[in-house]
């Protein structure tokens, strides 16, 4: 509980880089899906086309990187925004080629699907190890690789960058990586975030077509929402655990009490540090 309130308290403090979290990123997507239908009939069309996608993409860089320096405990003054910005290219280049693996692995599927039903024995080919069946595991396990396990390592580190650029806490982020607690919002994430609002679209559509679009329009804010809402609790939650330290208890003052070593004389005397008696 302790944990939870933390990451709200930052929420609180980074109030508006989580609302630009939910208004810039819509207005970023309507921007993109413009860029679609941009023309190119004209010379300033087409070198607007060519620059449109770089300054989104730094737009969302940038949004990122000020989110995750908000929700750090000194609101992320460490480094400059650009240069945290800039560090965050090199966890979106680890988790492309992470997601274009994947990619060739979804492609792979049905192939390695086929092989390994042909290898099992007769009797588990025809009711445990059937050719849908191992499609499914093979599916579910590339789902739990794109969207647990490579979130879970490339988070961390993209929230140390943002936060101390290139010069990386590497304990802590090892630590993190380690912690039961950072898995467990992920999956969390990832299931509310990612598997729910598949859900929304699994149902055949019904009804008049304005219902149809009225229907598929309240799915795609729903899907939104839960998306963003996810990350933005899960960035908060990395921070808070990344931040965490172990700090020991504070020790007892001491006051010089003098006391007498040997036979008393007034020329010499000793003392030693006993604990002051707690105040009731």
């Amino acid at each position: 509980m302790i944990l939870l309130k933390e990451v709200f308290r930052r929420l609180r403090q980074s109030r508006r880089w989580v609302a630009a979290q939910f208004l810039v990123t819509a207005l970023l997507i309507a921007i993109g899906i413009a860029w679609t239908r941009l023309p190119e009939k004209h010379f300033w069309q087409v070198a607007l086309s060519l620059l449109l996608p770089l300054l989104l993409g730094l737009s969302a860089i940038e949004l990122q990187a000020g989110t995750m320096r908000g929700f750090a405990a000194d609101d992320g003054k460490r480094i400059k925004l650009i240069w945290g910005a800039v560090s965050l290219l090199v966890w979106i280049a680890l988790a492309a080629l992470a997601w274009w693996l994947l990619d060739w692995c979804d492609d792979q599927i049905p192939e390695w699907a086929g092989y390994l039903n042909s290898k099992a024995p007769a009797h588990a080919r025809a009711k445990l190890l059937t050719y849908e069946h191992i499609y499914l595991w093979i599916t579910y396990a590339e789902w739990v690789l794109r969207w647990i396990v490579v979130p879970a390592k490339v988070i961390p580190g993209a929230m140390a960058s943002a936060q101390w650029g290139y010069r990386l806490p590497w304990r802590g982020v090892f630590r993190l990586l380690l912690n039961w607690r950072w898995w467990s919002g992920v999956i969390v994430a990832a299931l509310i975030g990612v598997l729910l609002p598949s859900e929304f679209f699994a149902g055949e559509p019904h009804g008049s077509v304005s219902a149809q679009v009225w229907s598929v329009s309240l799915k795609l804010a729903a899907a939104y929402l839960f998306a963003i809402g996810s990350w933005v609790l899960l960035l908060g939650w990395c921070a808070v655990l990344l931040d965490r330290r172990k700090q020991s208890p504070p020790e007892k003052e001491l006051a010089e009490i003098p006391a007498l070593v040997g036979p008393p004389e007034p020329e010499k005397r000793a003392s030693v540090k006993l604990p002051l008696p707690e105040a009731e």
